[in-house]
């Protein structure tokens, strides 16, 4: 296995290239505005909760002020202090990585079009090609085995450190190592920047709706609604937030205010202070809904989770979601860098911790998960 240098980078490098597979949850208004927290604001009295996330973001930022000054890497010395903090959400972005960040946000990444999933006996098998997209027109499928990226072996590999190895920061080309049906070969791709179509809608029979959401970027909110208010009066919506790692806590807010009307989302901490969201008045709040999810919905997805579960606006079909319910806040530092660290955790109207505990569904199916659903929903009376 390569080095500590090769382990540490990924941890960085995963969190930014493949923003659109592992997104951190953010402080909303940070997220909708693109701003990240001044210094120089005024703060009320510390709690001990918020003078913890206080400390270690000062340590932070002298550990990267004292590097720069003595002509070293203020990133890395900042990783470094993360790492030992405990914050297993805590990332270290260089400047490259931070812009790559808020591209992932606008719903664009650099990659060769295709997503991993893990498979039996720890291999990584390819689960999506995009339409379009180098691994498109080199004829890669759905179910290839990946075996190795620029030679490196993956199997076993956290699926996350796979994306981001595939992704990488630059439109470099990437060499695949694959296997179909006992066929192995290596197959070289140029890595170029992409656009994720986050809201995709379908129609069933009967007249019900599959609303598919991959990720919370900038604009999915609207889209969803929009899908919403488009489907035939009365037909019933199954919400697929399966594999949904979260995003834009505006854009999740905005996604669970179509299904209601107005009345609190969830509730959070920052730095010890409380504060909730409320949904936008005005949601349909009659026809059927199925929130599909699994062990990949995570973050901003599970906000939406617990919101339309807890205020019983939905049935909740498939396996218990990831559990990353924490709160993260950028902060920049003296080399341009950009600090992301836990500052709180958010809960669901009916106050329930999701951080390490995930949402367990209303019905529980892991095989033959979306039939279940449509099924569910054909009996809420919303077609299928």
């Amino acid at each position: 296995m390569p080095g500590p240098e090769f382990r540490r980078r990924p941890r960085r490098i995963g969190r930014g290239a493949a923003l659109t597979l592992v997104f951190a949850i953010v402080l909303a208004t940070a997220a909708a505005t693109n701003g990240l927290p001044r210094d120089h604001e005024k703060e009320p009295a510390l709690s001990a909760t918020r003078s913890a996330a206080v400390t270690v973001r000062d340590n932070v930022a002298r550990a990267a002020a004292e590097a720069v000054a003595d002509g070293k890497s203020g990133t890395e010395a900042a990783e470094e202090v993360v790492s030992r903090s405990g914050d297993r959400w805590g990332a270290v972005y260089d400047k490259k990585e931070y812009e790559e960040f808020e591209q992932a946000l606008d719903g664009e990444y650099t990659g060769v079009g295709l997503t991993a999933k893990r498979a039996a006996g720890g291999q990584v098998q390819v689960a999506r090609v995009q339409h379009g997209g180098p691994a498109d027109k080199a004829d890669i499928r759905a179910g290839d085995l990946l075996r190795t990226i620029d030679g490196r072996p993956v199997a076993k590999r956290p699926v996350t450190e796979v994306v981001a190895l595939l992704r990488g920061g630059d439109r470099t080309s990437v060499s695949l190592g694959l296997e179909r049906d006992g066929r192995a070969w290596t197959e070289k791709l140029m890595r170029t920047t992409l656009t994720t179509e986050a809201v995709t809608v379908r129609r069933l029979g009967g007249g019900a709706v599959v609303i598919k959401v991959v990720s919370f970027t900038r604009g999915s909110g609207a889209r969803v609604r929009e899908a919403v208010q488009d489907a035939p009066a009365g037909a019933g919506v199954l919400l697929d937030l399966r594999g949904n790692a979260g995003g834009l806590v505006a854009e999740a807010v905005s996604a669970a205010s179509a299904f209601l009307d107005g009345g609190l989302v969830a509730t959070y901490d920052i730095r010890g202070e409380q504060r909730a969201l409320y949904a936008t008045p005005g949601g349909d709040t009659e026809r059927p809904v199925v929130a599909l999810v699994d062990s990949g919905t995570m973050s901003a997805a599970e906000l939406v989770t617990g919101a339309l579960q807890d205020r019983g606006r939905a049935v909740t079909v498939g396996s218990r979601t990831f559990g990353k319910g924490s709160v993260q806040m950028p902060s920049r530092l003296p080399d341009g860098s950009v600090a992301e660290l836990t500052v709180g955790h958010y809960r669901t109207p009916a106050g329930h911790s999701v951080d390490g505990r995930g949402i367990t569904p209303d019905l529980t199916a892991s095989q033959g998960a979306e039939e279940r659903a449509k099924t569910v929903l054909s009996g809420l009376g919303g077609g299928s």
